[in-house]
């Protein structure tokens, strides 16, 4: 499936979200759980989802697990992690109410944390790739 066919899919709103994700660092994109699911990865490593929940555009991002609890309760657009582990990810449903700038921290956020996880190797490959322009 296409970025423009997943935006038909999902919503006109998610195109900036689909962009965001994508100007991440070596960021792909697939549909592995069927078309109403897009996942974003790194080194093909999760780090982010974008779906319908509730019929709402959503997005599912990792979170280091105290931060996660700690966004749970002061915002009511932020839940457990839908069919994820609820320690390690938040659902987060655009719905206005938390801030772009927020929703573009909790982006980075997860992609910083799945970035850091990989073996040195693999960050540097990805590094490298990027001044070469592979």
């Amino acid at each position: 499936m296409s970025k423009e066919m997943s935006i038909e899919h999902l919503g006109k709103a998610s195109e900036e979200w689909v962009d965001y994700f994508l100007s991440k660092l070596g960021a792909v994109y697939e549909f592995p759980f069927g078309i109403e699911v897009m996942v974003f990865k790194v080194r093909n490593k999760m780090f982010g989802f974008l779906m319908r929940y509730q019929g709402q555009l959503a997005m599912n991002i990792k979170c280091e697990p105290n931060h996660a609890l700690e966004l749970r309760e002061v915002f009511s657009c932020v839940m457990p992690g839908y069919h994820m582990n609820k320690k390690h990810w938040n659902t987060i449903l655009i719905d206005g109410s938390l801030p772009e700038g927020e929703l573009q921290r909790q982006i980075d956020h997860s992609y910083d944390l799945v970035v850091s996880s990989l073996p040195k190797k693999l960050r540097q490959l990805l590094s490298v790739e990027h001044s070469t322009g592979a």
